[in-house]
């Protein structure tokens, strides 16, 4: 464990004892003539953070007898860009309230969570009620309105807009970003899998055959041909510079496996320790934290907490953008250029019911700011959209809290089987496709298993396991009692993969298949890490949910928002899941982060013009 981080704000005033009169017992140093509110001391205790048990936020509560006088807390499970980012906020909220009842920081509910419980537990060891310390008067200044100029201004912190904002600021642009949420990251922070690329000098270096127009063929065809085809030409054209420009700002992904619908092996993912052997870690909070420290390295100023309503127009050309504070206050951004990359709205259940009525009640895989709030005030200003009934359910979703299985793991070998214990679909064909596959299964769910082989090779199946959302199984026969299935059933269906399945490099263990049951086949290029022999075995159970949304703003390669009357909005920019065309009917895996880092870096570069 590491040392804890420390944040101790000194000088705090002492709470009002009258205020809390009887809310807690005596302790030394009390003020006179009245008792203490705390026993003065520090006091330790932990809460279970977002990986769930065992990875606990743990938190060192210093008190007077009097008041809340420094919180030092170790978070060595959360996710850095997003409860790491939002715990230094709490502690600040915390201390100048002398309370937890508080609002907790947007986009981390699961950190502020265990962050509250863990300080609560403090402060009844302190001797107090957490209940009854109510927010001190005036223990937040009064919010301010802001109103600066720049360059660009970007509404939205996810993958897109960091992409954009560090394109606009290295190309000497002062940038301004506005983030509805208190942390940066949006959707972003929330993806495992990887990022689609072609050409590259990783695929070269590891002779990997890919071309440009394959992965092109691949995305139209994924999308049901409903993509614009210039805007998916743009994707591919420029996917392997967008690797490029990542090493440059020290985000490599070296790590190259197979998703679903793609014929190559293109999906580009980090590693632990940066080689293309390392454990694979999760692509979307690795690359929010690069961008973020970059984005702070180039003194692009961030402002969180800040849900744009309103882009500011000046005859017929967008000039900044118009804000509302967590407080109320007013925030204005003048601009030259404005860049929207505020996501899709996975996690609105009007819009969603408005667009797809018969995805209603489906449970979202999606950040809760992800609104699409950015769909009301584009259409103030005459923007068109494309698509937006083509809403993307992902096949494997955990249902009680929407946390998503990455493809990543069907690509490195992982099977699928339902309530009977048999396979039912080729595990890589496209998502709208499994996930239809699923849904005709009894009770409509599958599960997913992996192997020790693939838990060696995945600090993302290790994630998985300990928030409990895949269960280890010793043997067969625990897997088919874990499913409530017949064990023969279950070996039958494990037996034939591995007679699928050859091994072509046993230096690394790499298998090919050739599935004559489903259709799978995979070659050694692909680099499939297991044959499903290696016990233990584990397993989640999973079923359809909502994932992304592929319409949205339309847009020309340029990345400029284009009007009803079919002209570019003149200053208008957009990159990411709020634009639509991109990705047509059905989304590729791989193809999101691809999407943001493509399509974020050319309109940071039209919006520099």
């Amino acid at each position: 464990m590491s040392k804890f981080s420390k944040i101790i704000i000194a000088g705090i005033l002492a709470f009002s004892l009258a205020a809390c009169s009887g809310s807690g017992s005596g302790g030394s140093g009390g003020s006179e003539g009245g008792s203490s509110l705390f026993k003065a001391g520090t006091y330790e205790a932990e809460a279970d953070g977002y990986q769930g048990d065992g990875k606990p936020v743990h938190v060192k509560v210093t008190f007077s007898d009097s008041a809340i006088e420094s919180i030092e807390y170790t978070a060595d499970y959360e996710t850095p860009t997003v409860g790491g980012a939002a715990l230094p906020k709490l502690v600040d909220s915390v201390i100048a309230a002398q309370s937890t009842n508080i609002d907790g920081q947007t986009g981390a509910t699961f950190t502020s969570e265990a962050f509250f419980a863990a300080v609560n537990d403090t402060i009844k060891q302190a001797g107090a009620d957490p209940a009854s310390l109510q927010p001190k008067e005036g223990s937040s200044a009064p919010a301010e309105n802001i109103e600066e100029t720049c360059d660009v201004v970007v509404a939205g912190a996810g993958g897109a807009g960091l992409t954009a904002a560090i394109t606009a600021a290295q190309n000497g642009k002062k940038v301004i970003v506005l983030e509805k949420a208190s942390v940066p990251g949006g959707n972003s922070s929330y993806a495992t899998g990887g990022m689609n690329a072609a050409e590259t000098h990783y695929q070269k270096e590891q002779n990997k055959e890919d071309s440009v127009e394959i992965y092109y063929e691949d995305t139209m065809k994924g999308g049901h041909n409903l993509n614009n085809p210039d805007l998916v030409r743009t994707l591919a054209e420029n996917s392997s510079e967008a690797i490029d420009w990542l090493d440059s700002i020290g985000a490599p992904l070296p790590n190259i496996g197979k998703a679903g619908g793609a014929r190559k092996a293109r999906q580009h993912r980090p590693t632990d320790n940066g080689d293309k052997d390392g454990s694979v870690i999760s692509v979307g909070s690795f690359l929010v934290e690069k961008m973020s420290a970059k984005a702070d390295e180039l003194g692009i100023q961030i402002i969180t907490e800040a849900k744009v309503d309103k882009i500011i127009m000046e005859d017929g050309k967008a000039v900044g953008l118009h804000a509302v504070g967590k407080d109320g206050n007013e925030i204005i951004i003048h601009a030259n250029a404005v860049i929207i990359t505020t996501g899709g709205f996975g996690s609105n259940p009007d819009l969603i019911k408005k667009y797809r009525p018969d995805l209603e009640g489906y449970v979202s895989t999606n950040a809760p700011s992800v609104t699409g709030d950015a769909i009301a005030f584009l259409e103030e200003v005459g923007a068109d959209f494309v698509d937006l009934e083509q809403i993307q359910v992902h096949p494997t979703v955990i249902q009680t809290d929407g946390a998503l299985i990455s493809e990543s793991l069907r690509g490195d070998g992982a099977i699928l089987l339902n309530k009977e214990g048999k396979r039912f679909c080729n595990e890589l064909e496209t998502r709208d496709f499994v996930s239809e596959q699923i849904f005709n299964q009894p009770d409509k769910y599958a599960w997913i298993v992996v192997d020790e082989n693939m838990l060696n090779k995945s600090k993302v199946i290790k994630k998985y396991i300990d928030k409990g959302y895949m269960i280890k199984c010793d043997s067969v026969a625990d897997l088919a009692a874990l499913i409530g299935c017949d064990e023969a059933a279950v070996k039958e269906s494990l037996d034939k993969w591995a007679s699928y399945c050859a091994l072509v490099n046993e230096e690394k263990g790499f298998y090919s298949v050739n599935d004559s049951e489903f259709g799978r086949t995979e070659t050694v290029e692909d680099e499939m890490k297991t044959d499903m022999t290696s016990l233990p075995l584990y397993a989640a159970q999973i079923s359809p949910g909502i994932h992304h949304c592929m319409g949205g703003v339309k847009i020309n390669t340029n990345a400029e928002v284009i009007g009803k009357d079919g002209n570019p909005i003149p200053g208008l920019f957009a990159a990411g899941e709020v634009t639509g065309g991109v990705h047509g009917g059905n989304r590729l895996g791989g193809n999101a982060v691809a999407d943001f880092v493509v399509f974020g870096r050319i309109a940071g570069a039209s919006a520099s013009k």
